[in-house]
């Protein structure tokens, strides 16, 4: 028997993993998610008894970044939980199997496991030239992709090259990058933007599509909104600096070494949407403006052509300056959004599955297992 034919709970007490463990993990997950407390007991009772689901990742126009994040994280949830939720059956940087027994695994898993495993797609998809820019086993990355996206439960584009092509399809673009959803249109995709995407996102995704049987709410370039819902000014830990009018005017000098405002550096946080000033990196350890550089918005579509030179502050932003505020920037886009998650979105994530709905009990104390 397959292992992907495991419940998820035998695979955890087979790992050692105590039942207070996997509670932890539900509880960080539904936080990253927006999720109530109450939704604990579901979680948990869904995520063990829920089927391991087959995962394949395919890597195409990319750096590597987006599989290093993901396999680097050292929370012990992470490499210890994830991993065994899933069925992880393809994935080239990691596999042992190489050449035509390793396409193998690919075919069987789309022939046997139709329209039930998750495929995470990390990179760029290039078209021109007949896609010959990207070829693994002799066959081009678009055809791959339509055969494997194509027949699958859901996709997930990880990164920014997966999202919208990314450093790829940056100008001149000579081989035609694309996204995923613009390379393999008509294909069930949630985007998890940024360069790289953050795993613990990703775990979350995974997370609430084994307890609800569906992807979380989505935006309007199909990143879920509980990642992408806010923008990054209005969660820095800078932002006071930014209303008192305090702003670093060149590395290292006083306001730099204060921890001051970023955005005469070229910070790009008033028009970025991403949740790294509460989820951060490194297992909550840092950020990139903690760490004292400027958001790049690289999660925003098409970052690179569009927020570059990333040094150079925004230009003519209407509404701007001291007193600002984020809702004032001409973000009308992102409210209208937020006001749809409100209205139809969130109730959707959240409403219990009917199979679950027994199990989502308060939570009682319990003796590891």
């Amino acid at each position: 028997m397959l292992a992907s034919n495991r419940d998820i709970g035998s695979a955890l007490k087979a790992r050692g993993i105590t039942r207070r463990q996997l509670v932890k993990f539900c509880a960080a997950t539904l936080a990253t998610l927006a999720l109530p407390e109450r939704y604990l007991a579901q979680t948990v009772a869904a995520v063990a008894k829920a089927r391991k689901p087959v995962l394949v990742w395919l890597q195409f126009q990319d750096c590597t970044g987006c599989s290093e994040s993901m396999l680097r994280s050292s929370h012990p949830e992470v490499a210890d939980v994830v991993l065994d939720l899933l069925s992880w059956e393809y994935h080239e940087v990691i596999m042992a199997g190489a050449g035509t027994a390793a396409m193998g695994v690919l075919d069987r898993i789309v022939k046997e496991e139709k329209g039930k495993y998750l495929v995470v797609v990390e990179g760029a998809i290039p078209t021109a030239e007949g896609g010959a820019y990207c070829t693994i086993g002799g066959r081009s990355a678009v055809d791959i992709a339509r055969q494997v996206c194509g027949n699958a439960a859901a996709t997930i584009a990880v990164g920014a090259c997966a999202f919208d092509g990314g450093l790829v399809r940056s100008s001149p673009n000579p081989t035609g990058a694309l996204g995923v959803h613009e390379a393999v249109p008509d294909i069930k995709v949630i985007n998890m933007a940024g360069c790289p995407h953050n795993p613990a996102n990703t775990a979350a995704v995974l997370v609430h599509y084994l307890t609800f049987n569906d992807l979380p709410a989505l935006d309007q370039y199909n990143r879920p909104l509980f990642a992408y819902g806010r923008i990054i000014h209005d969660m820095c830990e800078r932002r006071a600096h930014f209303d008192a009018g305090r702003f670093v005017t060149e590395w290292g000098d006083e306001g730099h070494r204060k921890g001051w405002c970023l955005y005469k550096m070229g910070c790009k946080g008033p028009e970025a949407n991403f949740n790294c000033p509460v989820v951060q990196w490194n297992d909550h350890t840092s950020w990139p403006i903690r760490a004292g550089h400027g958001c790049i918005a690289c999660a925003s579509p098409r970052f690179w052509d569009h927020m570059s030179p990333f040094y150079n502050r925004l230009p003519n932003v209407p509404g701007f300056g001291v007193e600002a505020s984020a809702g004032e920037l001409g973000l009308g886009v992102v409210g209208a959004v937020l006001v749809g998650v409100t209205a139809h979105g969130l109730v959707k994530m959240i409403k219990p599955a009917p199979e679950y709905a027994s199990a989502a009990q308060p939570e009682t104390a319990e003796k590891d297992n």
